[in-house]
């Protein structure tokens, strides 16, 4: 009986494997077309376009305002006739002269800079990795700073300058001015290093760093918005600042330039030379705002470093 042979048969391909959910996802969104602006998303963005602009124009058409006015024809002053710098002019020429003033203005903001960064950068430091007896306690009384009003403390202040002899100088200015910053300053500080994962600082100890080894190699680069921000504030305020100087400085060569320019305003006969007054204001604002635009991304991820903590 002939025996016949089964030929193999082909064998079954089998299925492909399933794609993931993400590249179906993705093969789905390929060729898509993107979505167009529509007049609904248009409408409800506009109130938000109409908000920010408005406020926009209520905090620069102050400036814009002192701006024109420092180089416009005004009676009564050095730019009576067409548009031009008399204005400047005058205020350079005033008194010690604007350079002096402006000298003043950036030893005693420069200081306070100084002052406060390395206060603050030690003392944010500590609260935020050492733990020791009576921390919390310390940090509000730092913090406690802020809820004493501010000209309550400046005639206790000037009678101790004047007994350390700093009295009517920019180094005792300086100081005054920094003791006012250190509160936020230090708990800014303190907010950007509880940022930064305390990993990181291990790692370096174990790779034979000390203590301020990791801080300067490792969590001072980290923290380099948050020491912006701080010094940012610090020099706002220092170079803004009327009050203090007011009380503690009676020399009128070291005058910052608020107070010079506000003394300005004390013409002979009750005449006021506005002209020469608003191109004071625009060199008072116009660093600060130099300042402002070049360092606001830093300065926006320095707030923000508390709030991405963990």
């Amino acid at each position: 009986m002939p025996t016949t042979t089964e030929t193999p048969s082909a064998p079954v391909p089998s299925s492909a494997p399933a794609a993931p959910p993400a590249a179906r996802r993705r093969r789905r969104l390929v060729g898509r077309a993107a979505p167009t602006t529509t007049l609904g998303g248009l409408a409800l963005r506009t109130p938000y376009y109409v908000f920010t602009g408005g406020l926009a124009l209520i905090f620069l058409f102050p400036l814009i305002w002192a701006g024109v006015a420092s180089v416009s024809p005004q009676a009564g002053s050095a730019q009576t006739d067409g548009w031009g710098f008399g204005n400047y002019v005058t205020l350079a020429g005033y008194q010690a002269g604007i350079g002096q003033y402006l000298l003043n203005s950036v030893v005693v903001s420069g200081l306070t800079v100084l002052f406060t960064l390395v206060t603050s950068l030690l003392g944010g430091y500590a609260f935020a990795r050492f733990a020791f007896p009576g921390k919390n306690i310390l940090f509000m009384l730092t913090l406690g700073i802020l809820m004493v009003p501010y000209a309550t403390l400046l005639i206790p202040l000037y009678v101790l300058l004047n007994a350390l002899h700093l009295q009517n100088s920019l180094l005792g200015l300086a100081l005054v001015l920094t003791m006012f910053q250190l509160p936020f300053a230090t708990f800014m500080m303190r907010i950007s290093f509880e940022s930064v994962p305390t990993e990181m600082e291990e790692a370096a100890l174990v790779d034979g760093c000390t203590s301020f080894g990791a801080l300067r190699r490792v969590l001072l680069p980290a923290v380099k918005p948050g020491l912006i921000t701080v010094g940012l504030f610090a020099f706002l305020a220092a170079w803004n600042d009327f009050i203090a100087p007011l009380i503690l400085i009676s020399d009128s060569s070291k005058l910052p330039l608020p107070l010079a320019v506000a003394n300005m305003r004390q013409q002979i006969m009750g005449i006021v030379d506005y002209g020469a007054t608003e191109a004071g204001v625009v060199v008072l604002a116009l660093p600060c705002v130099v300042l402002f635009l070049l360092l606001q991304r830093h300065y926006v991820q320095g707030f923000m470093s508390g709030a991405l903590k963990g």
